[in-house]
């Protein structure tokens, strides 16, 4: 039995390797740091191990010192609050471990804690540990009072103003990505910073705490070491009272100093780091172009010396040094200021200074603009819920998903002209709809289209202009539980920008726009498109297609099927017209799903046969372009006869489409999209043979 036990030891001991694979992670050693800290909280350590462990403390100090002013941003260094808890942690289990050294050992001499300890308490003291003494108070003092209480208070202000700044910062950034200037990429890492950038100094904030803690707890340390090891040293060991004072008194000294200069360094270090805000660059290089650049001030400085040096009574050689240095250093500054304001003369141009700006660049108009008014810019930096951009993003996404339309970047700018909760959306600078949103509020309507029964501000809904009422927050529940559909401001003014998108697709899909599209098809389809422009149809027929499927919300997703229709129509020499039929039919099935109900049913209005010879007859022209002439007595029966027949579809529950022959299709379509917009017209030729037809009435 012992053997196999000692077999399966062996088994699953590690290999070298997997070893050195725990050591290589930066985690293992952390654990591992963090663990040897606290065991030092709890065993003693030899005076040999506790002055390599003091080395190892005043050493890394200085590392992070000199990383801290070696930084050219702060946000490079955002570990440094762990390591400010971190090394705090180190040092006070130092403390303690040396504390265990001087009461137990302290009767053998000012070495019974180690070298490092006895020499600092030597070099302060001088034999005088009075010196000493008040050497390290005021150490401490400035360590507490001044270095660490200022960064603190840099950290909390710049903490509380980084907070303030993140949404005028986070505006900025969203306007940059709707206008286009930067990517989403760039949007995210701009974002991520200003993040860190507020956790940052809110965590120097508060790890500014562990310094001030670990110097009170230094001082108590101190007391305790002095007067614990007199009494030990005296009671127990017989030792002399004044030689156990000043041995005691040395050790400790040394002891408080070893641990408070590293914590001096480190403050420095913290208070290098929360005052470079701002700061691009290296604290050296900052100071020098900032204090020793400018030939006006060196003179000045050299001026005062000078004149300090003559006062009687004052040291003549380092004020003359320094004016004399300063006066140097001004002159050169002064010489290579002039030397490069003549080059920059110099690779200035000959041209006119009056250089007007090319009237060409007023031309320029963007596709799609959103105004808000003052009170609205919080649409853009909402963090607790969905921002307006964010929205923005979806809904393009969404329209290329289910139209094929790439929409174009939208700008977004305030308008002061504008009401404080008002807002407009241009298309081409052309004002296409206006409204108003209440932030704070919630927009609540009634799924049957009757008025809310709530309190708050009874409107009028901007897309769809249907009854609704703007709530306040507290009513969520309420309204909630009587069914009403809640809308937040955001998404209000989003569906309205749809519907507006949607209602102009044909005029924002431009020739650049269809050039974009042929380009991003796939490589197999690239023949294709070789085949076909220009040499069957040109770009620009294909771009009045595309413009008339998607006046009537027909998906141009599928382009390779509309192409393919297209070189088809194209060979019969018919017009654009007869090409967009043609297309249609191609989208039959496309279209069948697109507007079929939850069951699978496709519902249909007929248009009777009296209506359809009607406008067969009243059909005049080429037959390739016929026009229709229809008496205006007729026309307003047939408006009549499809908003009856409609109406009673959509109380029967059905969103029927109105299908009618191949021949006259686009000509019912012209009439009915001028009071019934949203109304479908189908041709018999775009029913799939195995969709599932609804009667919903007749025309």
């Amino acid at each position: 039995m012992a053997d196999l036990g000692l077999s399966n030891l062996a088994a699953n001991r590690p290999t070298l390797k997997e070893v050195r694979g725990w050591v290589a992670r930066g985690d293992v050693i952390m654990a591992l740091g963090v663990v040897g800290i606290i065991v030092l909280l709890i065993l003693p350590v030899p005076a040999l191990l506790l002055d390599l462990l003091l080395a190892i403390s005043i050493t890394s100090a200085v590392l992070i010192l000199m990383t801290a002013i070696l930084l050219r941003r702060p946000l490079e260094f955002t570990a440094f609050p762990t390591v400010l808890l971190v090394t705090t942690l180190y040092r006070l289990a130092l403390n303690i471990a040396s504390t265990r050294l001087i009461l137990g050992h302290g009767h053998e001499g000012v070495h019974g804690a180690g070298q490092i300890i006895a020499a600092f308490g030597n070099l302060m003291m001088q034999g005088n540990f009075v010196i000493g003494v008040v050497v390290f108070i005021i150490l401490v003092i400035v360590n507490f009072v001044v270095i660490t209480k200022g960064s603190g208070r840099i950290a909390e202000v710049a903490a509380r103003f980084t907070l303030d700044a993140m949404p005028g910062k986070q505006m900025a950034i969203d306007a940059d990505l709707s206008a286009g200037m930067i990517d989403e990429a760039a949007a995210k890492i701009r974002r991520k910073e200003l993040e860190q950038e507020s956790t940052f100094f809110g965590a120097m904030d508060g790890a500014s705490k562990f310094v001030r803690g670990d110097a009170i707890a230094g001082l108590i340390i101190t007391g305790i070491n002095i007067v614990g090891g007199i009494l030990i040293g005296v009671l127990q060991h017989g030792l002399p009272i004044g030689e156990a004072a000043a041995t005691y008194t040395i050790m400790t000294i040394g002891d408080g100093l070893v641990s408070q200069i590293p914590a001096l360094v480190i403050s420095i270090a913290a208070g290098f780091l929360v005052s470079k805000a701002g700061v691009e660059e290296a604290a050296d290089k900052a100071l020098v172009t900032q204090l020793a650049t400018n030939p006006v001030s060196l003179g000045i400085v050299s001026a005062a010396s000078g004149v300090i040096a003559l006062v009687p009574g004052m040291p003549i050689l380092p004020f003359a040094a320094i004016s004399i240095g300063a006066g140097v250093l001004a002159w050169r500054r002064s010489q290579q200021e002039q030397t490069r304001v003549a080059a920059a003369a110099d690779a200035i141009p000959s041209a006119p200074t009056d250089i007007e700006e090319p009237i060409t660049t007023a031309l320029t108009i963007d596709d799609i603009k959103i105004e808000l008014g003052y009170g609205l810019l919080n649409l853009i930096n909402d963090i607790e819920g969905r921002r307006l951009t964010d929205q923005i993003r979806a809904l393009r996404r969404t329209l290329a998903t289910d139209f094929g339309f790439v929409m174009p970047s939208v700008r977004i700018l305030d308008n002061m002209r504008l009401s404080n909760n008002g807002y407009a959306i241009r298309i081409k600078e052309m004002e296409a709809g206006s409204g108003e949103v209440r932030l704070g509020h919630l927009m609540v309507m009634d799924p049957q289209g009757g008025q809310v029964d709530l309190p708050g501000e009874h409107v009028r809904e901007p897309a769809f202009g249907l009854p609704a009422t703007w709530i306040e927050d507290e009513l969520r529940e309420e309204a909630t539980f009587k069914g009403y559909t809640i809308v937040d401001p955001a998404t209000v003014l989003t569906t309205h920008l749809t519907e507006i998108l949607k209602d102009n697709m044909p005029d924002l899909l431009s020739y650049s726009e269809v050039q974009k599209l042929l380009k991003d098809l796939p490589s197999e389809q690239k023949k294709l498109v070789e085949d076909l422009i220009p040499s069957v149809v040109s770009a620009t027929t294909v771009q009045r297609v595309l413009q008339a499927l998607l006046r009537e919300r027909v998906s141009i997703r599928d382009l390779p099927a509309i192409l393919e229709g297209m070189g088809e129509a194209s060979a019969m020499k018919g017009s654009i017209t007869q090409i967009v039929e043609h297309v249609r039919m191609r989208l039959a099935k496309q279209l069948c799903w697109q507007y079929r109900d939850e069951e699978g049913n496709l519902p249909i209005i007929t248009l009777s046969p009296d209506w359809e010879q009607t406008f067969a007859d009243a059909l005049i022209g080429p037959p390739d372009d016929p026009q229709l002439a229809l008496a205006p007595s007729k026309l307003q029966d047939f408006i009549g006869l499809v908003r009856t027949a409609f109406e009673t579809a959509a109380v029967a529950g059905d969103a029927a489409v109105l299908l009618t022959s191949p021949g006259v299709r686009p000509h019912v379509r012209a009439i009915i999209e001028r009071f019934r917009g949203q109304t479908v017209v189908m041709s018999q030729n775009e029913i799939h043979p195995r969709i599932r037809l609804k009667s919903a009435g007749q025309v």
